[in-house]
């Protein structure tokens, strides 16, 4: 079960780092490279999310519209708005998922290995956190 301090390394330079884990809230430090591209557009349909840009700049695609975020600034996504975002350079940002559902166990499995990892169940693994994840 994902806990606080445990850290995960993402595809494309990523890693995050699990500050407080609970169902209330899952709060993270995400690091980027600002080398990866897009990921796809999506959306969580009953969970927002808050962004605060500690240092670097995002790219990012909120319903449409496109902003560049920058240290300092915070931004919102609404439950079921469907969104997507780059660093464009290495980049820190604090991030808060709210309600936090299975979002932990998502990352967790996401970007990890073995017989339940995104990587071997395939299309069944999205199908297992529709609730938390879906393509927009």
């Amino acid at each position: 079960m994902p806990q606080a301090g445990q850290e995960i390394e993402g595809f494309g330079g990523m890693r995050l780092r699990f500050l407080r884990v609970d169902p209330e809230v899952l709060e993270m430090e995400a690091s980027y490279s600002g080398e990866a591209g897009m990921p796809p557009l999506h959306l969580h349909p009953s969970q927002g999310e808050r962004f605060e840009i500690v240092e670097g700049r995002m790219r990012v695609i909120v319903d449409g519209e496109e902003t560049v975020q920058e240290a300092g600034q915070s931004f919102e996504v609404p439950g079921g708005t469907p969104h997507q975002m780059a660093a464009e350079e290495p980049t820190t940002m604090r991030w808060e998922i709210r309600p936090a559902l299975r979002s932990p166990e998502f990352f967790e499995r996401l970007y990890g290995e073995g017989p339940t990892s995104a990587r071997e169940m395939g299309e069944s693994f999205f199908a297992e956190f529709e609730d938390e994840f879906r393509l927009a």
